[in-house]
């Protein structure tokens, strides 16, 4: 066997025994499962043309990599001032099977799409170092040189970030089941045209998010939800199923055999406080294209 075809045979191993991790270090930084993909295949690029013998630890490695190339990009979304951003959600991650283990990782992170669009607000430095030490849980001293700062800066960066997230954001019950009992109980009394029960599994201040091919259209307030969510199923000639979105309970509505839209809901305390929907159907065609 020739020694260079062994040596690639080799990494090439190595990397996809990393990848998993790798695509959902990058899929967090970005929420964007084309960029994550391609993240991580810049990965692969860079580790394709470096002498690794003197890596004591090839897995950090690779997500030191990783991660400069999503801070990189997510620094090129700021300089373009994230006008992509304004149109719509980050991607939905969708499966039908509980036992799915990236579902189970994002339940156990609480990585909803609400989490990403609070992720979003952070600044790209902040985003990495909440990233990287409060979900994958690398040190301080292995972040710093990313971010091109002290461990004591990025230390108080990652703080700050989190402050933020944990301000902004709502944690949803881990309890799936509960969290479908809520789903379903809307979706029964938008089918029932019945407002007071939609009142009644709504907070109050609920937010719904609805991300088309054009724009994002945000609705604040449980009445305003709860009769949008009435006049929709009236003119609608959609079915649905139960399916998960980044491990919460979500729906997925069909027209003609085709998905419409994919729906992720925030619950908390029985109540739903997010509903996260992306309606863009060319784009849940690409991103159904990626299982």
């Amino acid at each position: 066997m020739d020694l260079h075809e062994s040596r690639d045979d080799v990494l090439a191993a190595e990397f996809e025994a990393h990848r998993p991790r790798l695509r959902a270090v990058a899929y967090r930084m970005l929420g964007s499962l084309s960029e994550a993909e391609d993240a991580v295949q810049e990965g692969w690029l860079r580790l394709s043309r470096t002498d690794t013998t003197e890596v004591a630890n090839l897995g950090a490695w690779l997500t030191t990599v990783v991660s400069r190339v999503c801070l990189d990009q997510l620094r090129a979304r700021k300089a373009r001032r994230e006008d992509s951003l304004d149109a719509h959600l980050p991607d939905p991650v969708v499966s039908d099977d509980p036992a799915d283990p990236e579902q189970q990782a994002f339940l156990a992170d609480s990585v909803g799409l609400a989490m990403l669009v609070v992720l979003e607000e952070l600044a790209p430095p902040e985003r990495l170092a909440f990233v990287l030490h409060d979900m994958f849980g690398l040190a301080f001293s292995e972040i710093a040189p990313i971010v091109e700062r002290s461990p004591d800066a990025t230390k108080m960066m990652a703080s700050r970030a989190r402050r933020r997230v944990q301000g902004a954001r709502a944690v949803p019950d881990p309890d799936l089941a509960r969290q479908r009992a809520a789903v379903d109980a809307f979706q029964a009394a938008a089918r029932d045209g019945d407002f007071e029960a939609l009142l009644a599994v709504l907070d109050p201040d609920v937010v719904l998010r609805n991300a088309t091919a054009d724009a994002l259209t945000v609705v604040r307030g449980a009445a305003a939800v709860a009769s949008g969510a009435v006049t929709f199923q009236r003119l609608s000639a959609l079915s649905s199923r139960p399916v998960l979105v980044n491990g919460a309970a979500g729906v997925a509505a069909e027209l003609d055999g085709e998905t419409y839209s994919v729906a992720a809901f925030t619950v908390v305390d029985g109540r739903i406080v997010a509903i996260d929907i992306v309606s863009d159907r060319d784009r849940l065609r690409v991103l159904a294209g990626r299982d």
